[in-house]
């Protein structure tokens, strides 16, 4: 009876560790690489072996907004060809299709920049906090374009805290 016991308990801590979330899921905020201040609060979310991230709150802005900077945009893949600027900001997945390369990290996929309507492709590479150089577990995110491209550094957040920008 112990040797059975001992077995499922094994068999529940190998269970647990398959079906682990990958440390990119999550509540972030994203910041401004340029004025440090919080832009948007996002969740990530694997379903179907595929990363994608929605805006659950915006900095600065009505939480109604419009992606209005997109106007005339449209990409085959998203969002079954809208219009980017009949999008609302907050409530739409703007990074989708990631695939994983490895435990918190992710490429192949695009994220449109709500402001301008822009894709591009991007990464997301998940840093744990270390108390140097990451203070808070953060997420880089990479939209590139060619062999073009810049970071922006997420920090993780609540869910309260993701969808409480105003």
């Amino acid at each position: 009876m112990k040797k059975i016991i001992a077995f499922l308990a094994v068999l529940l801590v190998a269970a647990t560790m398959c079906f682990a979330a990958d440390p990119a899921e999550g509540y972030w905020i994203s910041i401004d690489e340029k004025t440090e201040q919080p832009t948007a609060g996002w969740q990530i979310q694997v379903s179907g072996n595929k990363l994608s991230g929605k805006i659950l709150s915006v900095a600065g802005n009505p939480q109604d907004i419009k992606a209005t900077g997109g106007k005339g945009k449209s990409y085959d893949n998203f969002m079954n060809g809208a219009d980017v600027a009949t999008l609302t900001t907050v409530g739409t997945s703007w990074i989708w299709d990631l695939s994983k390369d490895g435990e918190g990290k992710w490429s192949g996929g695009y994220i449109i920049d709500p402001n301008d309507g822009k894709r591009y492709k991007c990464k997301i590479t998940f840093h744990k906090a270390d108390g140097k150089k990451y203070k808070k577990d953060t997420l880089e995110m990479r939209g590139e374009v060619g062999p073009f491209g810049r970071s922006q550094f997420w920090t993780s957040a609540t869910e309260a805290e993701a969808k409480g920008l105003k």
